[in-house]
């Protein structure tokens, strides 16, 4: 039987998590776990007014992730992570602190379940992290035409992009592996998705099981 491990993709709005995800579970014997945005019954509410919804929005999500978690905890074999509960706080809730939008008590009381979140459950074993420009990414968004994600402002996504560069930079709980995807096409082209491939298995010897 495969050892137990864990891949988490983690990277800004728009980088291509979701498509990793594919990739690696159409190419490895894989079991992938995704984000639940399209379950987060606040989600339209947060895009219209983030103030109001904010904390309501990220505690959502946080205690989404937990059960995610806590399923990825008791799978077997290698598991894959669209987007990880570390970025929740650190990237997303952080930035709503920041701007306001979440008050100093919720922001308390949200950061107190966090981290005795983060004491009860197994850290990923390879990190992998997704970057690239504001604008490839911009230029994403509305390709995939998420209306809710629309009238995003830039703004926003630069100040996204700031704390997951910051984030990364002070990440150490696994193994970190960085690709940038403004021009990468790991789905289609053949010699990106040889890389991606090589680099992921020697990151995971022995881990990883070909389709």
């Amino acid at each position: 039987m495969t050892k137990k491990r864990i891949i988490a993709i983690a990277g800004n709005i728009g980088v291509g998590k979701t498509s990793l995800v594919e990739f690696l579970t159409s190419t490895y014997n894989i079991t992938p776990f995704y984000e639940p945005n399209d379950e987060n019954p606040y989600l339209d509410d947060f895009y219209k007014d983030m103030k109001r919804w904010s904390f309501h929005s990220q505690l959502y999500f946080l205690s989404n992730k937990f059960r995610i978690h806590q399923q990825v905890d008791l799978s077997e074999g290698v598991v894959v992570q669209d987007r990880t509960i570390f970025e929740d706080v650190e990237i997303f809730a952080t930035a709503l602190h920041d701007m306001k939008k979440i008050s100093d008590r919720d922001w308390f009381t949200y950061h107190q379940f966090y981290k005795n979140i983060i004491a009860s459950i197994k850290p990923p074993d390879l990190m992998i992290y997704l970057k690239c420009s504001t604008r490839t990414i911009r230029k994403r968004i509305k390709i995939r035409g998420r209306k809710m994600e629309q009238d995003i402002p830039l703004s926003y996504l630069k100040r996204l992009d700031r704390l997951y560069e910051d984030w990364i930079s002070r990440y150490s709980l696994s193994k970190v592996m960085v690709i940038e995807t403004d021009k990468l096409d790991y789905v289609c082209d053949l010699i990106d998705r040889l890389d991606v491939m090589q680099k992921i298995e020697a990151l995971l010897p022995t881990s990883l099981e070909r389709q």
